[in-house]
C-alpha cells in the first residue's frame, strides 16, 4: 500500500517584487503641478473663494495690451447664473480671481468654463498652441470680513507686490470697478493714472454674498495706498 505524501509547504519571500511603497515607484511628478490632487472640500454659497490660476512654464507675457484685452473679454462672458467672477487680477504669469459660486459642482463647472475660455484667449493673443494652465487651480474659501478684506487687497494690489505697474490702480484688473476705496487724495491721483478707463462696461459681476458685499467693510475700506509692494517701492 503507497504512502500518502505529505503536502510540501512554499516559504513566501519576505520583500516582494513588486508592489508596495518603494523608492522611485508612483506616478512621476508633473513639474507643471502646483496644486496636490486632493479631492477640494464641500463650497458654501455664502463664502466667496479667492482662486489663483498660474500658467505653465515658458507661457507668460498675460499683461501685454493684445493677451489682457483678450483675457478681459472672456472674463466678461463667463459670469452665470450661479457662478460669477467678482474681482480678478491679471499678472505675468499667473490670474487672481475673487469668485461666488451656488455650490462645490456650481464652482468647478465655472472655473472649468472659465479656464477653457482664458487659456483660449491666451493662445490666440501670442499666438501658441498647446496646453496653458497648470494640472489645477488653487482655490481658498473666505469664512471672515478680514479674511475677505485681506484677499480683496491683494488680488487689487498684486500688481504692486510684482513690481508690474507704477499705477495706484492696476489696468490689468477689476480696480476701476471696485467700490471700496477710501474717498481720498490717492483715490484722485489713481484715477488720474486710469485715464477714463473706469467709464468702461465691467467685466465683473456685483457680489451678492454677505462677505463679499458688506461684510469686509467693517474693517475699514481700502486704501490704493495700502496692499503688497516690492522692495525699494517709494509711495
Amino acid at each position: 500500500m503507497k504512502r500518502a505524501m505529505k503536502p510540501l509547504q512554499l516559504e513566501l519571500s519576505a520583500r516582494p517584487s513588486w508592489g508596495g511603497r518603494r523608492r522611485g515607484a508612483g506616478r512621476k511628478r508633473n513639474p507643471n503641478t502646483g496644486v496636490p490632487h486632493r479631492a477640494r472640500p464641500l463650497h458654501k454659497a455664502a463664502h466667496p473663494v479667492h482662486v489663483t490660476l498660474r500658467t505653465r512654464e515658458g507661457v507668460c507675457g498675460l499683461r501685454t495690451p493684445r493677451v489682457s484685452a483678450l483675457l478681459m473679454g472672456s472674463i466678461e462672458k463667463a459670469s452665470q447664473a450661479e457662478f460669477q467672477i467678482v474681482h480678478f487680477s491679471v499678472q505675468h504669469d499667473h490670474i487672481h480671481f475673487i469668485v461666488e459660486a451656488r455650490d462645490k459642482a456650481n464652482l468647478s463647472r465655472g472655473m472649468r468654463g472659465l479656464s477653457i475660455r482664458l487659456a483660449r484667449a491666451i493662445n490666440r493673443g501670442l499666438a501658441r498652441r498647446g496646453p496653458v494652465w497648470r494640472e489645477r487651480y488653487h482655490a481658498h474659501a473666505l469664512t471672515r470680513p478680514r479674511e475677505v478684506r485681506h484677499a480683496l487687497l491683494y488680488v487689487l494690489m498684486n500688481h504692486r507686490k510684482h513690481g508690474a505697474s507704477p499705477a495706484w490702480l492696476d489696468r490689468c484688473s477689476s480696480a476701476a470697478w471696485f467700490d471700496g476705496w477710501r474717498k481720498d487724495v490717492l483715490f484722485e491721483y489713481a484715477l488720474r493714472d486710469l485715464g477714463g478707463f473706469s467709464g468702461l462696461a465691467p467685466p465683473v459681476q456685483p457680489a451678492r454674498t454677505w462677505l463679499a458685499r458688506e461684510g469686509w467693510r467693517r474693517h475699514r475700506l481700502l486704501g490704493v495706498d495700502e496692499g503688497p509692494r516690492p522692495r525699494g517701492f517709494s509711495a
